[in-house]
């Protein structure tokens, strides 16, 4: 009959509601004769009897179970001896934070297989929730905006929208979208914030999502070379917002030749370039960041740029949605994660000076890391269509010998970070990570 397999509990945050696999899915992996254990949790966004309907057997803990499917990190002290778990764990770029969690599951000999690391031969990923990401890192930034003009003492059509975790469901936050967007087109925006502009970073699946969401609002899209000319002549419009898409060359230049980019040769020589996010923040009102970027990487926005912004009054720039959330990374101002109960602080570029909410000087942000929870239904519906071709190998995989011989799925086997206790080839860059942390 193969390997247990468990599916734990949720428990990073109270908002965290997401699960790996749908009862759809275990119902149609245990007539495969799939054992499948599931933790009980009443704040599951799918009931338990729903689980155990489908087959599943209901259990308090799933710890003994050969192979554990999460979603979010687990914590220190979960993890058995010679155990094979399966979630985000946010440690391939060294995450400080989750060094004494990888050192764990190499001490007891486990077995750790990423999500995120999930690719097929191209490198595309397989398993993921950035599509969502983005939309509910777009539905919560447009909320932020509409705070923080609040804050600064404006009204707009943008405070009748909410946090995206208080919808029923993704359907029922774009209607909300909607139905803001024709305020916007006959009411409009503030007089004096006009126009208002947002910048999205990226080209994938985040800004895919992002994009589904603003589709409802009354927007017009305008090129990065074109958008200096476009907030000058665009002074008095507030019937609608503007739109500017910034990736690739639009976000960092070479350094040697400013006018040269190829994805590529960033991929390969990031050290060869530098940022050029500095002249368009200063014509942005909302900045949705959802690009990836590890430390290789140059860092996009500098706490000085972003300090320049006020040099001669008031910045333009209100609030910044920062999908990615990499703390201490591609922007300065994000200096902490939050959650969907408190989302939001208040940056202050020349002083450093964060407070929680939407008063005070400085650039409101949103820095939440795990958006997708918002929207679990619709979140965890999408992940396990993905996650679930894969488990019946996955079941019967050879978990004690060689990885090569385990009989794992191609884009699982890639995916392995620690094969019982030691770290593949791909990833044997990471012994320095905890090799750093001692």
């Amino acid at each position: 009959m193969g390997h247990r397999i468990g599916l734990r509990r949720e428990d990073k945050n109270p908002f965290e509601r997401r699960v790996a696999l749908t009862p759809e899915a275990v119902g149609r992996l245990v007539a495969q004769g799939i054992r499948i254990e599931v933790e009980r949790f009443d704040r599951r966004c799918f009931p338990d009897a729903a689980y155990e309907a489908a087959g599943a057997l209901l259990v308090d803990d799933v710890r003994d179970c050969e192979i554990v499917l999460g979603i979010k990190e687990m914590p220190l002290g979960y993890f058995r001896e010679g155990g094979a778990y399966i979630f985000f764990s946010h440690t391939i770029k060294g995450q400080p934070y989750n060094m004494p969690m990888l050192a764990e599951l190499v001490d007891k000999g486990c077995t750790l297989i990423d999500y995120e690391c999930v690719k097929d031969e191209s490198g595309r990923r397989l398993i993921f929730f950035s599509r969502h990401a983005g939309v509910t890192g777009m539905l919560d930034s447009l909320w932020t905006l509409g705070q923080r003009m609040k804050a600064l003492g404006y009204d707009s059509p943008l405070l009748d929208l909410q946090p995206a975790h208080r919808y029923a469901d993704r359907d029922a936050a774009l209607a909300a979208v909607a139905a803001v967007g024709e305020r916007i087109r006959h009411e409009g925006l503030p007089d004096a914030l006009a126009p208002v502009v947002i910048g999205l970073t990226g080209g994938g699946n985040v800004a895919a999502g992002a994009t589904s969401v603003l589709e409802h609002l009354p927007i017009e899209e305008i090129t990065p070379d074109g958008l200096a000319d476009w907030v000058r002549g665009h002074a008095g419009t507030v019937d609608r917002l503007g739109l500017v898409r910034l990736d690739g060359g639009d976000l960092v230049e070479h350094v040697e030749r400013p006018d040269f980019f190829e994805w590529q040769d960033y991929f390969d020589h990031p050290e060869h370039y530098r940022s050029r996010m500095a002249p368009w923040l200063r014509h942005l009102t909302l900045l949705v960041h959802g690009i990836y970027w590890d430390e290789r990487y140059p860092r996009l926005v500098r706490r000085e740029d972003l300090a320049a912004l006020f040099d001669t009054g008031p910045a333009k720039l209100l609030a910044i949605g920062d999908i990615t959330c990499d703390i201490e990374g591609s922007l300065a101002c994000t200096v902490r994660e939050t959650d969907p109960g408190d989302p939001v602080y208040v940056y202050d570029p020349r002083t450093g000076d964060a407070p929680m909410g939407f008063e005070g000087e400085g650039i409101a942000v949103l820095a939440v890391g795990n958006l997708p929870a918002e929207l679990p239904i619709d979140a965890s519906q999408t992940f396990s269509d993905a996650l679930e071709p894969f488990v019946p190998q996955l079941a019967r995989a050879d978990l004690i010998g060689a990885l090569d011989r385990a009989g794992l799925p191609d884009p699982l086997r890639r995916a392995v970070l620690v094969w019982n206790g030691q770290f593949t080839p791909d990833f044997a860059y990471m012994r320095a990570f905890l090799d750093g942390a001692d």
